[in-house]
């Protein structure tokens, strides 16, 4: 459960929500009572913000895939108290623009509440703190989720949520030691009106006969390794380069300090697609059981006999990426823009609310928001999204050692393939670790 509300810390989120930077007698404004309709600051969830690049400051400051004007500071149930990134400029940035926010807001002249910093374990040390949402580089999302979680924050992170299987294991591992709540940002569940929702009440509700195969949009992807040492130059004042080399072995600076230089594949937006893929083969919990290679690409094999592809349908191709299930009297596609099905007529029965057990989400943020309120699990839990980032790493893992692969969901493991094993994990750099 998060930190008891003490009397001191109701005050502090009282003060902070209307602007704490006091140099007059303050009047308390009804809005921070909770009056006129205003979340209550006992109510509201603490936030901080690691890596406020063009996904992590769309999800602060409002983006295209946010879906609330404003993003999370606009949002009457959030206070913003930390934001982050390796690039201190870019904070500082961050925290001039939440204090002006607030401010204008409160109508008190200046915000003081908002701290900027450059390393996440510095922001997490923050007792005010409840929850952070990381968009960091690749290679530091699951690390970064664990220095988070390790200091008792609820977490949202980003994709790709991990960059190898061990370390998906140990977030999920730990968000239950630590009885913490966990959202990963695959929102194809909770927005889109509802397509993928749609498609997966029909796939699991049997309306499509049994499932047999499940067509997904990426092949999969994984870890690059960084450069040599024997190159770069001095850092920069301003950029702290030990918090982006992160887990990774050392490597001097080089000038870039880019999310996305670390990963093959499309280990990032394929995590959406195969995350669809699970959810409507009801395998949330668990993986497939052989990774074949069909023409270059994964096939994984289930218990039950249904196959996820790592592909689109044969002869078919979207210009977004996203599912088709295909049973024993039908089909049905979905992507961003599109829900179709095969017969039509099934798109045309009025939903059944709750159809087939699946978890209804119209807001990715608001669920992870109610659920730190809650102690309930997210509808993109550490579990589930470990199982979804799983299958594009076996993928990668099976196109690297290219041939047939046994694997064990439950150990997680490959029983027969010892070479394959070792490209389970990668040894993380002290203090950065699993």
């Amino acid at each position: 459960m998060p930190p008891r509300l003490t009397r001191r810390r109701f005050l502090y989120r009282g003060l902070a929500a209307a602007g704490s930077a006091i140099a007059a007698p303050y009047v308390l404004p009804a809005s921070a009572l909770g009056k006129n309709g205003a979340t209550a600051p006992g109510d509201r969830v603490c936030m901080g913000f690691v890596g406020l690049g063009g996904q992590g400051g769309g999800h602060l400051f409002g983006g295209a895939w946010t879906y609330l004007p404003g993003g999370y500071l606009g949002r009457d149930d959030v206070q913003v108290l930390g934001v982050c990134d390796v690039q201190r400029q870019r904070a500082e940035e961050a925290k001039g623009r939440v204090g002006r926010h607030y401010a204008e807001r409160s109508g008190q002249g200046s915000y003081a509440a908002c701290r900027a910093y450059d390393d996440i374990r510095e922001l997490v040390a923050s007792p005010d703190i409840d929850a952070v949402l990381i968009a960091a580089a690749y290679h530091a999302a699951a690390t970064n989720s664990l220095v988070a979680l390790r200091a008792g924050k609820d977490v949202y992170c980003e994709k790709p949520t991990s960059v190898t299987i061990r370390a998906g294991r140990a977030v999920a591992e730990t968000v239950a030691a630590y009885g913490r709540v966990y959202q990963a940002g695959t929102q194809q569940r909770s927005e889109y009106e509802g397509r993928f929702r749609r498609a997966v009440e029909l796939a699991r509700g049997g309306r499509i006969g049994r499932l047999q195969r499940v067509y997904a949009y990426q092949v999969g992807g994984g870890l690059a390794p960084p450069p040599s040492t024997d190159r770069g130059g001095a850092v920069p004042e301003g950029v702290n380069w030990e918090a982006y080399v992160n887990c990774l072995p050392w490597f001097n600076y080089d000038g870039n300090t880019g999310a996305h230089r670390f990963g093959w594949g499309d280990i990032n937006w394929g995590q959406h697609h195969y995350d669809i893929a699970q959810w409507g083969a009801g395998a949330d919990q668990t993986g497939p059981e052989e990774i074949r290679l069909d023409d270059g690409k994964p096939v994984f094999r289930y218990a039950n006999g249904v196959e996820i592809h790592g592909c689109p349908p044969p002869g078919k191709g979207w210009d977004e990426g996203g599912a088709t299930f295909v049973g024993t009297e039908g089909s049905v596609t979905v992507h961003r823009n599109v829900l179709v099905s095969d017969p039509p007529a099934l798109l045309r029965e009025a939903p059944v609310p709750n159809d087939a057990g699946v978890y209804y989400s119209d807001s990715h943020s608001g669920n992870f928001l109610e659920c730190v309120r809650t102690r309930q699990q997210t509808i993109c839990n550490a579990e589930s999204t470990h199982r979804a980032s799983s299958l594009l790493l076996l993928g990668g893992i099976a196109m690297k050692i290219g041939r047939t692969l046994k694997w064990d969901p439950v150990k997680e493991e490959f029983p027969e393939a010892p070479d394959a094993n070792r490209l389970l994990a990668t040894a993380a750099r002290e203090p950065w670790r699993y």
